[in-house]
């Protein structure tokens, strides 16, 4: 998704050739789709990690680019802002410890990471919002020097034509105006990729979306910004508003936003949901490859599609189909809305849980589907980023024709056993499974996210020091323990 260009500005031309080629990759992906064992293999996990760059003191270090250069690995790349970086971490097959494997790398390279940042005078920090931003540390002077990003920038800018505007409730709101979409760098996550056959495809994105808010409010890590208390996972309202270039009217139509929960349950299959993405939203980046699809197609070279995955790259669902020629060609569903953090225990588990309840709940999902449509899956999603292990979910019921608001953790309370049976029917082992899904229980048990964590440790900090430096004494203590890869649920107040 993070393909590189080498152009920001574009002609009336690159987006009618960029129009015709996107129908072309739309055609071709059918094709694939059509041909007998196309994406057929073992499940795998991948996943991607955003970390924040910080100085001595715990405000953003500006040298994403100086560390790129000196830490010689390829995993490692850069992200919008100039003090974020992000490690595109090794795929692993389910069944050869894929959870373990991507723990042990993630300590293994945040550890030396680390080591090369130190040389900087930085330090590195998975988590969801840094809580000592300020509002200085975003503008024109913090993006990092990639064309993409310019291009990105500029494209949206222009397409909104005035400020950004940002308004999040909560225990402190927050309402603002950014000339650029910046902000969006604020927020980090720890994205998950997960291979799924083509046949498996609508079942299983149907059940990931449906147990994504339960995932969410379970793994809620960014209670703040700007020193102002929001949602649990306020990452979600940020994303969305930092880079909508739309001006709604509430009586009229409105385009969906680009940061989306998607348009609906998926009926057939992979195909409808990049098609969905090609009708509803404008190119941003318009950029054609040298190659034709078809020419690669009709020489039996398994085609990139480089248009439609560029253009996937620029609309944000918090759940995203996925294409990837390499191998053959295969599909995956890629999880967006885990955050960053707090440590890399915490984050697998949450990967996890999210599968595992997903490959659980999949046998029976056409059952469940009927009792909840798709705006109240959407409803469950918003009000698990604001409320996290508070919030009340509306959750299908099998024989049941009402709707009934629950608390979060008795929904969670009765499907970690889901959670299990899913994992070990796709060849987690027992031990494994056991494992991971312990760390959520012991959560659940001791009601102890990320975010409230971090809630709680600034509500006692702030009784003995201004706000400014009981958010950055909350980083460090944050930090002492990220390190250490103790569960969030065990970590001291």
């Amino acid at each position: 998704m993070g393909l590189d260009i080498d152009k920001t500005v574009f002609s009336d031309e690159d987006y009618q050739a960029f129009a015709v080629r996107l129908e072309e990759n739309l055609d071709c992906l059918e094709q694939l789709l059509a041909q007998p064992g196309f994406g057929e293999g073992p499940a795998s996990l991948g996943s991607e990690l955003e970390m924040y760059i910080v100085d001595s003191a715990g405000d953003p270090l500006y040298a994403n680019e100086e560390i790129l250069a000196v830490a010689n690995d390829p995993q490692l790349t850069l992200e919008l802002n100039r003090y974020n970086l992000e490690f595109n971490l090794s795929p692993y097959r389910l069944g050869e410890s894929a959870f373990a494997a991507t723990e042990r790398e993630i300590l293994a390279k945040l550890e030396h990471l680390r080591a090369v940042a130190a040389h900087h005078a930085g330090r590195v920090v998975p988590i969801g919002i840094l809580p000592t931003l300020r509002q200085t540390d975003f503008g024109l002077h913090c993006i990092t020097g990639r064309p993409r990003y310019h291009a990105l920038v500029e494209q949206l800018i222009g397409r909104r034509g005035d400020k950004f505007r940002i308004d999040i409730n909560g225990d402190d709101p927050l309402k603002l105006e950014l000339a650029d979409i910046t902000l969006e760098g604020a927020n980090t996550s720890f994205q998950v990729h997960y291979r799924v056959r083509p046949a498996d495809y609508a079942d299983t994105f149907n059940a990931i979306q449906l147990v994504t808010p339960l995932a969410l409010a379970l793994g809620a890590n960014s209670p703040t910004l700007f020193g102002h208390r929001l949602w649990h996972e306020t990452r979600v309202p940020l994303f969305k508003q930092s880079i909508d270039t739309r001006h709604p009217d509430r009586y009229g139509w409105n385009q969906p936003a680009r940061v989306n929960f998607g348009q609906g349950w998926a009926r057939r299959g992979a195909a409808e949901l990049f098609r969905e993405v090609v009708r509803i939203y404008p190119a941003l980046m318009p950029i054609c490859a040298a190659a034709a699809p078809r020419e690669e197609l009709a020489s039996g070279t398994t085609p990139s599609l480089a248009e439609l995955r560029l253009h996937q790259g620029t609309v944000w669902l918090w759940n995203r189909p996925v294409y990837d020629h390499l191998g053959a060609g295969h599909l995956r569903i890629e999880m967006r809305a885990l955050p960053a953090g707090p440590t890399a225990v915490d984050m697998v588990a949450n990967a996890a849980f999210l599968i595992g309840l997903a490959e659980g709940l999949r046998p029976h999902i056409n059952e469940l589907l009927p009792g909840l449509p798709f705006a109240r899956a959407e409803y469950n999603f918003y009000r698990a980023a604001q409320h996290g292990l508070d919030a009340k979910l509306l959750w299908p019921e099998l024989g049941r024709s009402d709707y009934r608001e629950r608390g979060v953790t008795e929904i969670l309370g009765g499907l970690l056993p889901l959670a299990r049976d899913g994992l070990e029917a796709i060849g987690v082992a027992p031990v494994e499974v056991q494992y991971y899904i312990g760390i959520i229980e012991q959560r659940l048990q001791r009601r102890q996210t990320g975010a409230l964590w971090q809630r709680r440790m600034l509500a006692q900090l702030c009784k003995t020091q201004p706000l400014q430096e009981a958010l950055h004494e909350l980083l460090e203590v944050y930090m002492v323990h990220s390190v250490s890869n103790l569960p969030v649920a065990e970590w001291p107040l």
